[in-house]
């Protein structure tokens, strides 16, 4: 993902640039490990493990991935204990998800396998899933995505389904993870423009629809129904900027719009597919691109034109 002050929930999701080594997998690894660890530890305390209790028998004994998560995000056993003296409803309810893991992990295998058969050259690293100190929602690197229980399923108003909204999610990291382009960029650096970050994170959010039925976050649909030109035209206006504060990492609250970027490159990814003849190449080059005005005068999009709501499992 580009280097973007991150907001709470969905912004801190970090996208991996390169491929994963490992072999591809059509059925991904769902690894639930460190949360059985977490939720035994925060049983047999009530609900109150002490700082030390949750380094020693959580942290400490972790796997890679929470060990990676917990480096990069600054994930520590004071972190998780104050946040749980906090806001206690957090943790609390992320035990209701844990019951959504094995349906979340079908319908991902689902949706990857037609990600590896319309894009042959996916990979498919594990998903860990652990426990964290309210944010981020996770983060994805060339050894696998990691998701945040508790976050992810606090942020009910991406979509107030928690399985829907764990597989949209993963769904959306996963077209991340195979991404080549380059998507991380120095601060005002020319070639970072908000109209390679629209396809950047818009082409994410189709293929995330294409593969799993829906996009991650299911309110820009919502947030923008009316407004498309109006949205549309003030992108265009700005698209070969650098200033990105206005449509990427700019969450407030649940009910501002925030993030229309996505919104506005799911657009545009949408309109390339849909007018492609070989959509196989089509998506190859969604994901691949690494020339954003190329894409943009090949798929023929104006701000407000008219596309299908959801196009799935076309192939």
């Amino acid at each position: 993902m580009p280097k973007l002050p991150r907001s709470a929930i969905f912004l801190c999701l970090l996208a991996a640039s390169a491929f994963v080594q490992a072999a591809p997998r059509q059925e991904p690894e769902i690894l639930t490990e460190d949360v059985t660890r977490f939720y035994a530890l925060y049983d047999a305390t009530g609900g109150h493990p002490t700082v030390e209790q949750i380094e020693k028998d959580y942290l400490a004994k972790g796997t890679r991935s929470l060990s990676e998560f917990a480096r990069l995000r600054r994930v520590t056993a004071q972190s998780i204990a104050d946040r749980l003296a906090k806001d206690p409803a957090v943790y609390a309810k992320a035990k209701d998800c844990l019951v959504e893991l094995p349906e979340v992990k079908r319908r991902v295998a689902t949706a990857l396998g037609k990600l590896a058969t319309w894009y042959p050259e996916a990979r498919f690293p594990p998903v860990a899933v652990v426990v964290g100190r309210g944010r981020p929602v996770g983060i994805a690197d060339n050894g696998g995505l990691t998701i945040g229980l508790e976050a992810l399923c606090s942020a009910d108003f991406m979509n107030p389904d928690a399985e829907d909204r764990f597989v949209h999610v993963i769904a959306h990291e996963y077209a991340h993870i195979q991404q080549t382009g380059p998507t991380e960029f120095e601060p005002g650096d020319p070639n970072g423009t908000a109209l390679r970050f629209a396809l950047i994170e818009g082409g994410a959010e189709f293929v995330a629809e294409l593969i799993s039925g829906n996009v991650g976050n299911g309110r820009h649909a919502e947030w923008t129904r009316g407004k498309e030109t109006e949205i549309e035209s003030a992108f265009a206006r700005v698209m070969d900027g650098t200033d990105l504060s206005a449509w990427f990492a700019n969450y407030r609250s649940p009910d501002e719009p925030y993030d229309l970027g996505y919104w506005v490159g799911y657009r545009i990814a949408k309109a390339y597919y849909l007018g492609s003849k070989d959509r196989k190449a089509a998506l190859k080059n969604i994901i691949e691109f690494d020339d954003p005005k190329a894409l943009l005068a090949q798929s023929g999009w104006t701000p407000g034109m008219r596309l299908p709501a959801k196009v799935f499992g076309e192939e």
